[in-house]
């Protein structure tokens, strides 16, 4: 079977790149399209892929894309995908606008429906200033009927969580398999014994990882908290830490590593449609605090490996009662890296070949 695998762009690296990764180690032979491409952050298992790209390339110029957006769907929609049996396309925003010769069936993986087309609440947290907010809201209104429209013609849609599968059917009217991305879990190792005094954040430091809400609530339970990551939202986080809040910026994936192995806890009080850093700190022997909503639902097992909890009203106080009422010797850490296992690459490979197979299938 002649197969292309369609992602929207390469512009950073991220858990969608290493999704993509995955597929080109299932379907070696597969071209890989996108609209834009940075071949400085092509995960190392694509350096020698067949990755092609559309006419938006010579607009490109490294870096953000945002200028490039109300080009990007048609950019999707203008590949030639003629000369294959399948496609299957990696989609966050516009990967689902391809479109393929009469009878070729696309299958989705779908990380999540863009979540700044859907959820207006996120509008406010996209482009800074009111020019780039209104933009996206105009922009918005163009594009969920073809968002949706797009949907219905895939023969299936597999979703990297039941959170996200849930989304699918509210916003596309469409079903959803699961199958949970792939974690690379060689390059961690368990700490199965004490734990350091402090809290733990990593991440990109973006609004939707709520990595603010975390800093004020280590500052008023009076806790240790490390942040590690960088972006946009650093300075909002450097003003709201206090004294026992330290901010790293950028880290080595050795420090990453040192970081989840030593923590008393890793935090996630954001909504995530996954979170690969959950299962990052579990491979470690990490336990996990986490916003019991989104991802965290599929990748924390509540009072095993972790402690999900209820945001309620205050998002802060509920996240300071956490901090300061957790107890990491009530968690095994040998259990926990075992739980993490199941989100093995080989894993996914496995479970993503059966479930093409069964969409295919009828």
């Amino acid at each position: 079977m002649r197969v292309a695998i369609v992602h929207e762009r390469f512009t950073e690296l991220g858990g969608a790149e290493k999704v993509v990764e995955q597929m080109h180690e299932v379907w070696p032979d597969a071209p890989i399209f996108a609209a834009v491409v940075n071949r400085d952050v092509l995960p190392a298992g694509l350096a020698a892929a067949d990755v092609r790209t559309s006419k938006l390339q010579h607009r490109y110029r490294g870096g953000g894309y945002a200028h490039l957006l109300p080009w990007l769907p048609g950019a999707i929609a203008s590949f030639d995908l003629s000369d294959f049996d399948l496609v299957i396309t990696s989609h966050h925003a516009f990967a689902n606008r391809v479109r393929a010769p009469e009878g070729v069936p696309v299958v989705s993986y779908t990380h999540t429906p863009a979540r700044w087309m859907w959820d207006t609440r996120k509008l406010r947290d996209e482009p800074s200033g009111p020019i780039g907010r209104a933009f996206l809201r105009g922009f918005v209104l163009t594009q969920r009927r073809a968002d949706r429209a797009a949907a219905r013609r895939l023969r299936g849609v597999i979703a990297n969580s039941h959170a996200v599968a849930a989304r699918v059917r509210e916003h596309w009217h469409v079903d959803a398999s699961v199958v949970a991305p792939p974690v690379e879990l060689a390059r961690f190792t368990a700490n199965t014994g004490a734990r350091d005094d402090f809290f733990l954040w990593a991440g990109r430091l973006v609004p939707y990882k709520a990595p603010v809400l975390a800093a004020h609530a280590a500052r008023q339970a009076g806790v240790r908290l490390v942040v590690a990551g960088d972006g946009r939202m650093r300075s909002a986080v450097e003003r709201a830490a206090g004294p026992g809040v330290e901010v790293l910026g950028a880290v080595s994936d050795a420090t990453l590593v040192d970081l989840y192995q030593r923590c008393r806890a890793f935090l996630m009080p954001g909504e995530e449609d996954f979170g690969i850093t959950t299962v990052e700190a579990q491979a470690c022997g990490a336990p996990v605090i986490a916003l019991g909503a989104g991802g965290a639902l599929d990748t924390v097992v509540d009072g095993v490996t972790g402690s999900l909890y209820d945001a309620g009203s205050d998002p802060v106080g509920a996240l300071v009662e956490q901090l300061r009422t957790f107890d990491p010797t009530a968690y095994d850490g040998a259990q926990i890296r075992r739980h993490a296992e199941q989100f093995a690459p080989e894993h996914f490979r496995r479970d993503l070949v059966a479930t093409v197979e069964r969409i295919l299938a009828g």
